[in-house]
C-alpha cells in the first residue's frame, strides 16, 4: 500500500508501506480522505512544528476518515464497512491533566502524525491505518466522507470557542482566515455569536471566511477602514503571528477574553502585556480538543455550507502538489488527499 511520508525538510515522498495488522484492542481502517493540516505543512517546509523536530521518517496526517476493515483481538466498534472518522489523540488517562478532565493537554498523549515523542507517532496518510478501536467515531447518516474530513480541524475551532466562554449575542473577532480561522468563524456562529469579524491579508482567504459565515471580512493591514470595529467582546487569534495577538489585545473590551489558538513561532513572542494588566483582559490558550470531536461531526452533518471550505481533492500520488496548493493561502482553504474509493461516499 502507499503512504505519504516525510523524511526531512522539503523531502516528502509517497512510499510503499507494509499493510498493518490490528493488534489487541485495535482497528484497521481503510482511509478515504485526509486533510492537509498546517502542522503537516510545517513538517514539510521546516522539518518540525514549533519545538517538535523530525528525527526519523514519519507518515503524516491526523485528519482522516474512511471505513472499518476489521478488528484485532478483544476489540469492537462499528461494524466492518461502516464509514468512520478517526479521533487522532490517545491520552494516557492517568496524568493530572487527564484526571482533571483536560485530556487535550495530557502530558503523555499520542497524536497521529506527531514528532512530539520519539519514536514518532505515525500518522494516517496511508491507504490503511491501525488505531485504537476506541478512537473510531461512526459518521452520522447523510454526512459525506469528504465533508466529514473536516471533523478534526472543526474540533479545534469548537474547543477554542469554548475556551472563550459564552459568546451568545456577542461580537467576536477572529484574526487569521486560514482553514482553522474559517472554522472558528463557523463555530462562533453556531455557538450564538451575534457578529463575527475576521481579519486577514489575503482577499481569497477572506472570501472563504464569508463562506463560513463571517459578518465582516477585513484586510488586516487596513485598520483605519470604516468597517473596523472600535471594540469587540471576545477575540480569538488564529493566525499564529504576534501581530494578530496584538490586534486582539487592542480591540477586545476591558475585561474581555482573548484566546490564543494559532501556534506562535518558537521562542519568545512580543505582545502588549500591559494591556492585559490595565484592562484586566483574560488571555487563554487553546490546544487541540477532546469531546468536541463528536460535536464537530454533528455540526458537519447539519451544515452543508462546510463543503465550501474544501477547495481541492488531490489523489495521493500527487501528494506534493496537494501540499503546495495547501501552502498557497492565496488560492486554497482546506485541501484533501484522496486515497481511493473504499466505500460509498
Amino acid at each position: 500500500m502507499l503512504g505519504c511520508v516525510i523524511h526531512g525538510q522539503d523531502d516528502l515522498r509517497v512510499d510503499e508501506l507494509p499493510v498493518p495488522s490490528p493488534g489487541p484492542g485495535e482497528a484497521l481502517v481503510a482511509v478515504r480522505y485526509g486533510g492537509v493540516c498546517g502542522s503537516d505543512l510545517h513538517y514539510w517546509r521546516h522539518g518540525g512544528v514549533g519545538d517538535f523536530r523530525l528525527r526519523e521518517p514519519m507518515v503524516l496526517g491526523h485528519e482522516v476518515v474512511g471505513t472499518v476493515v476489521r478488528y484485532g483481538d478483544g476489540a469492537s466498534g462499528p461494524a466492518p464497512g461502516t464509514p468512520v472518522a478517526v479521533h487522532p489523540a490517545t491520552p494516557c488517562g492517568v496524568c493530572p491533566e487527564c484526571s482533571d478532565g483536560r485530556r487535550n493537554v495530557c502530558r503523555d498523549t499520542r497524536y497521529l502524525g506527531s514528532a512530539a515523542r520519539t519514536p514518532h507517532v505515525q500518522g494516517g496518510f496511508a491507504a490503511q491505518v491501525v488505531v485504537p478501536a476506541e478512537q473510531l467515531r461512526t459518521i452520522p447518516a447523510g454526512l459525506p466522507l469528504r465533508r466529514a474530513a473536516l471533523a478534526e480541524p472543526l474540533s479545534v475551532a469548537l474547543h477554542a470557542v469554548r475556551r472563550a466562554g459564552d459568546v451568545t449575542g456577542k461580537h467576536v473577532l477572529v484574526t487569521g482566515a486560514g482553514p482553522i480561522g474559517c472554522l472558528v468563524v463557523a463555530a462562533a456562529k453556531a455557538a450564538g455569536a451575534a457578529r463575527v469579524t475576521v481579519t486577514d491579508l489575503l482577499p481569497r482567504a477572506l472570501e472563504y471566511a464569508v463562506a463560513a459565515g463571517a459578518d465582516d471580512a477585513l484586510r488586516a493591514d487596513a485598520p483605519s477602514a470604516p468597517a473596523w470595529p472600535s471594540e469587540v467582546d471576545t477575540a480569538i487569534e488564529a493566525s499564529g503571528v504576534a501581530a494578530g495577538l496584538d490586534t486582539c489585545l487592542r480591540l477586545v473590551r476591558r475585561g474581555g477574553v482573548v484566546v490564543q489558538l494559532g501556534m506562535l513561532p518558537p521562542g519568545q513572542s512580543p505582545f502588549a502585556g500591559n494591556l492585559v494588566v490595565s484592562r484586566e483582559i483574560e488571555l487563554r490558550g487553546a490546544f487541540r480538543f477532546d469531546a468536541e470531536f463528536d460535536d464537530a461531526l454533528t455540526l458537519l452533518a447539519r451544515e452543508p455550507r462546510f463543503d465550501n471550505l474544501v477547495s481541492a481533492v488531490v489523489p495521493l500520488g500527487e501528494a506534493e502538489s496537494a501540499f503546495t496548493l495547501a501552502a498557497d493561502r492565496a488560492e486554497s482553504c482546506k485541501v484533501l488527499l484522496d486515497f481511493g474509493e473504499t466505500a460509498p461516499v
